[in-house]
């Protein structure tokens, strides 16, 4: 790996704006919100761009938000009324949009731009702990709707150039994301999501090969269709582990959250573990 080659990474993106707000009991989230704040500043080089796969964007093709100066999109209710009035200014690049449609179309995928779209809350929340100046420029990429693994990991690998050219390749989700579970919470952790973790761990570290086809049949792990009811919040990993080529995984961060395990992950780089 070159010293300039950028790491892909899997964050956990929290519950809608959690990280603003007051949240029953106090605390719920600060360990998460901690290691957030740090994820872009430890890397060894800063990034000239991010790229952002969010759980909450799906299209009938893959898609692209080109704009220089996107909006955000509240995509989450119910919450307290100063929440919908986040800001976070960060620059779109219309550049790098074209070059990602570009890659894709060399690889056989199809790819639309987006105008109008806002960037949802599975990218601008965490990004703005992580970039709280918003000062790096981002551009969100959608998943595809059909949410077949496959497509995603050859989605990843399709972007996997970028990541020699100054671009933080970024998956944003939950890696247990079973709402009706994660609402009861508790203070006993949920067994699948202690039992899918310990497999994803594993999963992400092993050579190429043998890391896609377990991803592939990810819902066939131990606890994985229980920890996803619906894989939306799993496959930007998908698209990060496409990504990372040849270069092996780790989980660098570890929480326990409303009675559940919530993992990230990094290919690519020696970053420390939290």
């Amino acid at each position: 790996m070159s010293p300039a080659r950028l790491p892909s990474i899997f964050i956990p993106h929290g519950a809608g704006p959690c990280f603003f707000m007051d949240w029953p009991p106090a605390g719920t989230w600060d360990h998460m919100e901690a290691w957030l704040s740090n994820v872009i500043s430890q890397l060894d080089s800063r990034p000239r761009a991010l790229l952002v796969i969010s759980a909450h964007w799906e299209a009938p093709e893959f898609s692209v938000n080109a704009q220089a100066a996107p909006s955000l999109l509240y995509d989450y209710y119910g919450f307290p009324a100063h929440t919908y009035q986040l800001q976070w200014p960060a620059p779109g690049n219309p550049e790098l949009a074209g070059r990602i449609q570009t890659l894709l179309a060399d690889a056989g995928i199809p790819c639309t731009p987006e105008h109008k779209r806002g960037l949802d809350h599975g990218v601008f929340i965490p990004l703005k702990l992580a970039t709280p100046d918003a000062d790096i420029p981002v551009v969100q990429l959608s998943l595809r709707a059909g949410l077949d693994p496959a497509e995603h990991l050859a989605l990843g690998k399709a972007l996997a150039p970028l990541r020699d050219e100054g671009v933080l390749i970024i998956g944003s989700g939950m890696s247990f994301h079973n709402m009706q579970r994660l609402r009861q919470g508790g203070a006993q952790t949920d067994p699948d999501s202690i039992r899918f973790d310990h497999w994803l761990a594993e999963t992400v570290a092993l050579p190429r090969a043998e890391r896609e086809q377990r991803l592939g049949n990810w819902a066939q792990a131990p606890g994985g269709r229980a920890s996803h009811p619906a894989e939306e919040h799993l496959l930007p990993l998908h698209v990060i582990a496409g990504a990372a080529g040849a270069d092996p995984g780790q989980k660098v961060f570890e929480d326990r959250v409303m009675g559940s395990v919530q993992s990230a992950f990094i290919f690519g780089t020696a970053a420390a573990a939290d």
